[in-house]
């Protein structure tokens, strides 16, 4: 018969006890390190999608905005073909009169999903569009409801028709009647940049230099971008010019080839253009861009064109200089017009 020594069991007992403690701890050193990992790893992530956006915003970076006013039931497909050339700027508005706000959504959401892309490599710019500028029939918000109502349910609607939880930039499509009542909105609108909703505000079709400063003046959170028309009916918004670039605001430019056309349909600017390897209209964007504070929009739906914005736009970025002295950048503002740079 084989002696068992009871004595020995309280040992063994500790000894494996000792086994898994030592287990235990091994494992959730391993699984704190994993965390660890885990959480550099999405901060890492995080770091580089603020990257994303903080260059796509940085003032003086040159770039093109894709512009979606009047195209209507087209407006995703027109969006896809322009992010998929290259274009990562978009504006729209939250006016269906003139803006088909949904369509830029499907449009960018659909391009990011074919190219890879994050929210965050697309800069999305919309506006609220007071009544007096929306169509009766056609409001996105409930035109009875007070003024900081209608602004804060257009945002919604902006939100939900963009498909995104932030914007880039909201943009005040118009001043109001008064300065006072524009403030009023302003203030609303500050509250979404406080509230992580908004990054940074503008406003649009402004040409008094007395009001925007006014709006300047007395805005907690000051203007980002003020869009404007660039024409010879407004002296080429030169005082406001002036001051956006002073102040490093975003001058935005539409209606930039039309109403320009006279100038670049002239034998010597198709000249210039040529000798850079550039059609005249890409020409005209070359030089507003290299002003450093000037950004044109586009609202080409022709895709070829759409490759020739991109190229230009990538040529600047690449660090190429198409303007190559102060004396090329005086002589093309004089043929356009433009009283001062």
């Amino acid at each position: 018969m084989v002696r068992i020594n009871r004595s020995s069991r309280p040992a063994d007992k500790f000894g494996l006890q000792l086994h898994w403690a030592i287990l235990g701890i091994v494992g959730f050193i391993f699984l704190i390190a994993g965390l660890y990992v885990v959480l550099n790893a999405q901060e890492a992530e995080m770091l580089t999608e603020m990257g994303r956006s903080r260059h796509l915003a940085e003032f003086g970076n040159p770039f093109i905005v894709y512009g979606t006013a009047w195209k209507k039931e087209n407006t995703a497909t027109f969006v896809n073909q322009a992010i998929h050339a290259g274009f990562r700027h978009i504006d729209t508005a939250c006016q269906p009169k003139h803006y088909n706000e949904a369509g830029v959504g499907e449009g960018w959401s659909s391009a990011a999903e074919e190219l890879g892309l994050k929210r965050s490599d697309i800069y999305i710019q919309t506006k609220f569009t007071s009544y007096s500028g929306q169509d009766p029939k056609k409001v996105p918000y409930d035109p009875h409801a007070s003024l900081e109502d209608q602004i804060r349910q257009s945002l919604e609607v902006s939100l939900t028709n963009l498909k995104t939880d932030y914007l880039d930039t909201l943009v005040m499509h118009s001043p109001m009647n008064t300065v006072e009542e524009t403030m009023v909105a302003w203030r609303v609108m500050e509250s979404f940049v406080d509230a992580g909703k908004v990054k940074r505000l503008g406003m649009s079709n402004c040409y008094s230099y007395s009001k925007f400063l006014s709006i300047y003046d007395e805005a907690r959170i000051k203007p980002s971008v003020l869009q404007n028309r660039l024409y010879a009916d407004s002296n080429f918004d030169t005082d406001l010019r002036e001051f956006c670039k002073e102040k490093t605001i975003w001058y935005q430019s539409f209606w930039t080839l039309t109403a320009n056309r006279v100038a670049l349909a002239s034998h010597e600017v198709n000249e210039l253009a040529e000798g850079k390897g550039l059609t005249p209209q890409t020409y005209m964007y070359a030089f507003l861009m290299s002003l450093g504070y000037i950004t044109p929009l586009s609202g080409t739906t022709n895709t070829d064109h759409m490759a020739q914005d991109v190229a230009v736009m990538k040529r600047l970025q690449d660090g190429d200089v198409i303007f190559e002295t102060e004396e090329e950048i005086a002589h093309m503002a004089k043929l356009l017009g433009f009283p001062k740079l």
